[in-house]
């Protein structure tokens, strides 16, 4: 089995305003994009997450060889319950996923 960040360049999360999070797989070639694309679904992350499919989105940019993934925040930015404001924390668990 081969982790996510084995086969991408760089993982990065992001705030994506108040109620979003992104993350962004920079695969760097076209050939680990295609790796992602064929070995890592939309349901992963969901589960890894904790969260329903449905609410997650995903955006594969092919002309950049990136995969984005946009999902709903646990807790709205900046309240008490987010402990991470800046999500910047997200992406380190996508890239120690364990793929096929």
């Amino acid at each position: 089995m081969t982790k996510v960040l084995d086969l991408v360049e760089y993982v990065r999360s992001k705030n994506a305003g108040p109620f979003w999070l992104t993350i962004d797989l920079f695969c760097g070639s076209q050939s680990a994009f295609e790796q992602i694309l064929k070995t890592l679904e939309t349901k992963q992350i969901a589960d890894l997450f904790k969260i329903d499919v449905k609410d997650v989105k995903r955006f594969n940019i092919a002309s950049l060889n990136v995969v984005k993934f946009s999902l709903p925040r646990p807790a709205i930015q900046g309240s008490i319950q987010d402990y991470d404001m800046h999500g910047a924390t997200w992406g380190i668990l996508v890239g120690e996923m364990f793929i096929d």
